[in-house]
């Protein structure tokens, strides 16, 4: 091994914060760690260490940003949770600051200025950068009020392309309803630096009335609505072919099952896969199982096949200590690690699918909980969000109304793609 490949390896063994550190001291040390084979290395070295990661409430006016909080974890190494770091700061005084996206480390915000002008940054925490984006210019200040007025407008799209690691390039998305009730995407792009539209035929526009805030993987974002029982996923890296990028996803416990479903239904990601999760009960036992997501296209033969179900366990150590509790999110890079929160105890459950242990985290002042992740937890009046919202599905089998996104920090130092000059 010569010289070069040891400091290689060294450099490998330190967390990404210290690396940063490093990579500022010289051209020499900053041409290493900007060089594609030590990226690659370090990913591929650290692919299994844990990073720090959060889960973002969409309402932070009402409480707070983070409620939920990971910091410490070995690949940055960071003292503080990553939702401390969505500093921010606009060029003129605003009244309103909200998360609307954040996806593969980047952050999308909506800032009102005092007078009412709406501004939308699209940000990477770590290095402080963050980029206005242009509103469009085929709709007026005057337009956005009245979609918002109505009801007939959602703005909390962001989907990114990624490569090895780092974020490539990312598209703002907004979805309209016009008077004609169609269906619009207005979409931003971080390559072009500009704004198209694209008129959406694959589904009714009724469908989209009281959708929630959506959710991205790879390129595509994912939509919920309150009267069906499936979710519309879009593929905004596809091309332009409507009805190969729009799908229709059916949860896999439709039909007769969903009677026996205990809580509301919901989606999130977990190791790169759109999972679902939910309680059963039958024949007076209570089962929680867990789905992932294995293809967009549905078989007419055979619909639940776009499903694997990889859990089906029994909750029933949490039931015999009197827990009553309704499942949360799943850990984004560990799908055995499942979270609940216990409505009586005010506490959040980290349960281990695998291994059937489980830990309850109380929310204290301290917040220096080890996670099972290896991770520092903590909290951020997480409890009073909670006590807000309730998951039980009978007879309402809807989707839940946790407006939440994780906020996941890169396995690399990416920079926030920019438009190019014209």
């Amino acid at each position: 091994m010569d010289i070069q490949e040891m400091v290689e390896e060294v450099l490998a063994r330190l967390p990404l914060k210290s690396i940063a550190r490093f990579r500022s001291t010289s051209r020499r040390w900053k041409l290493l760690i900007d060089s594609n084979s030590f990226r690659d290395y370090f990913i591929s070295r650290n692919s299994s260490s844990s990073i720090s990661w959060s889960i973002i409430q969409m309402q932070p006016h009402k409480l707070t940003l983070e409620i939920i909080g990971h910091h410490g974890c070995k690949t940055w190494g960071l003292t503080r949770s990553p939702g401390s770091l969505v500093s921010f700061f606009v060029e003129r005084a605003i009244k309103k600051l909200l998360v609307l996206a954040c996806t593969d480390g980047l952050v999308l915000l909506y800032a009102q200025a005092t007078d009412g002008t709406p501004m939308y940054y699209v940000g990477n925490t770590l290095f402080q950068e963050w980029f206005r984006i242009p509103l469009p210019p085929f709709l007026s200040l005057q337009d956005l009020e009245i979609l918002r007025t109505y009801d007939r407008f959602s703005d909390s799209g962001l989907v990114t392309k990624m490569q090895s690691g780092i974020v490539l390039s990312y598209k703002v998305v907004w979805l309209i309803i016009r008077q004609a009730a169609k269906v619009e995407f207005a979409i931003y792009s971080s390559d072009t630096g500009t704004w198209e539209t694209r008129n959406v035929t694959c589904i009714d526009s009724l469908v989209w009335y009281g959708t929630h805030n959506s959710i991205a993987l790879n390129g595509i974002l994912h939509w919920i609505h309150d009267k069906i029982s499936s979710f519309v996923a879009y593929n905004f890296y596809g091309g332009h072919d409507d009805d190969r990028l729009c799908s229709i996803v059916d949860f896999p416990d439709n039909g007769e099952l969903h009677k026996l479903s205990r809580f509301r239904k919901t989606i999130t990601t977990s190791e790169g896969s759109i999972v679902y999760f939910n309680e059963f009960r039958e024949n007076g036992n209570l089962t929680l199982r867990v789905w992932r997501l294995v293809t967009y296209i549905s078989s007419i033969n055979a619909p639940q096949d776009q499903w694997q179900l990889f859990w089906e366990v029994s909750l029933a150590s949490l039931v015999e200590l009197g827990v009553d509790y309704f499942p949360v999110v799943m850990h984004p890079l560990n799908s055995e690690i499942i979270y609940l929160w216990s409505r009586g105890n005010n506490m959040l459950i980290l349960f281990n699918l695998r291994t059937h242990a489980f830990r309850l985290q109380a929310e204290t002042a301290d917040n220096g909980n080890k996670c099972m992740d290896g991770c520092i937890l903590s909290f951020n009046r997480c409890s009073e969000y909670m006590q807000m919202h309730n998951m039980v599905a009978i007879p309402f089998y809807g989707p839940n109304h946790l407006l939440f996104s994780q906020f996941v920090l890169p396995r690399w130092m990416q920079r926030l793609p920019r438009p190019q000059p014209n």
